[in-house]
C-alpha cells in the first residue's frame, strides 16, 4: 500500500528533508582533489550531528550485509552505494556521487547529486547536466491524477537523445517513515501506467544514468554497483511531495 502523509507527518518530513539537503550541500563543498572517500564519510558524520539528524544508511541491513558508511560515496564508474575508503582518493576530473539519506524525528530525507571535480571530460559534463535535467523533467510530471509511469516516461524522454544507459536494477521509490516505501519509480517506462499520484505521497525520484551500457556489476563488498563497461555514471535525487496542485521539492538546499 502507498502511504499518504498527514499534515503533521508532512511537516516532520519537511524538517528531515531540510536537514538532508543541508548535509548534502555542506558535504559537496568538501569534494576536492586529494580527499579520500573515507575522509568525506567522516566529515558527513560530523555534518549529520551538526544538522540534528542521523544517518539512515549506517547500519542499514540487507540480508546478512550491513552498510558501514554514513553516506554513499560513488566515484566515476560506481553507480550507487559506494563505501568510503581511505584508499579511494578524489582526483581532478573525477565524478563523485553523494547520496545522503537522513533520519530525523521518525522520518526520512533522501537526496543525491554528482559533483564534477575540476576539469572533467565534455562527455562526463554532459552526462551530469542531462541527468539533473532528467530529474527535473520527472518532477515536472508530478501532480495529482498523473501516474508513476508519467514520471518514468518524462525521465526517459529527457535522456534518450543522449544515448545514455538508464540503470534498470535500481529505481526511485516512495519514502517516509522508511527509506524504501511503495511505489517503485523506474527511470524508464510508459506514460499513463502505474499507480495514480495522490496528494500526500512522498517520492524519492532519482535517475541513475551511465555514459555507456545500462548494465551493472556488483563489487565484492556486496554494496557497490558499478557500470559493466567501466564508463562513468551520474546520480541526482530529490524527495518530492505530491500536493493538491503539483509537487513540492522537499530537499531543495
Amino acid at each position: 500500500m502507498i502511504d499518504l502523509k498527514s499534515t503533521d507527518e508532512v511537516n516532520r518530513m519537511r524538517a528531515a528533508c531540510v536537514a538532508a539537503a543541508r548535509v548534502l550541500h555542506d558535504l559537496s563543498s568538501l569534494v576536492v582533489p586529494g580527499i579520500s572517500t573515507a575522509g568525506l564519510d567522516s566529515a558527513a558524520r560530523g555534518l549529520l550531528l551538526r544538522h540534528g539528524c542521523e544517518s539512515a544508511c549506517h547500519g542499514y541491513a540487507v540480508g546478512r550485509l550491513t552498510y558501514p558508511g554514513y553516506v554513499c560515496i560513488s566515484l566515476n564508474d560506481e553507480v550507487v552505494h559506494g563505501i568510503g575508503s581511505p584508499d579511494r582518493i578524489v582526483r581532478d576530473g573525477d565524478l563523485v556521487s553523494l547520496d545522503v539519506v537522513v533520519s530525523r524525528d521518525g522520518f526520512i530525507g533522501d537526496n543525491a547529486r554528482t559533483i564534477m571535480v575540476g576539469k572533467v571530460s565534455p562527455e562526463a559534463r554532459a552526462l551530469c547536466l542531462d541527468t539533473e535535467k532528467a530529474l527535473m523533467a520527472g518532477i515536472a510530471a508530478v501532480k495529482p491524477g498523473n501516474r508513476v509511469g508519467d514520471i518514468s516516461a518524462a525521465i526517459q524522454a529527457a535522456l534518450t537523445p543522449g544515448g545514455y544507459g538508464i540503470v534498470r536494477d535500481f529505481v526511485g521509490h516512495g519514502v517516509g517513515r522508511k527509506m524504501h516505501e511503495e511505489p517503485q519509480i523506474p527511470n524508464f517506462g510508459r506514460a499513463g501506467t502505474g499507480p495514480k499520484l495522490l496528494a500526500g505521497m512522498a517520492l524519492a525520484i532519482e535517475p541513475m544514468v551511465n555514459l555507456g551500457t545500462h548494465k551493472i556489476v556488483m563489487a565484492a563488498d556486496g554494496w557497490t554497483a558499478r557500470t559493466a563497461d567501466g564508463k562513468v555514471s551520474a546520480h541526482f535525487e530529490h524527495t518530492v511531495l505530491v500536493t493538491e496542485t503539483g509537487a513540492e521539492i522537499l530537499t531543495l538546499s
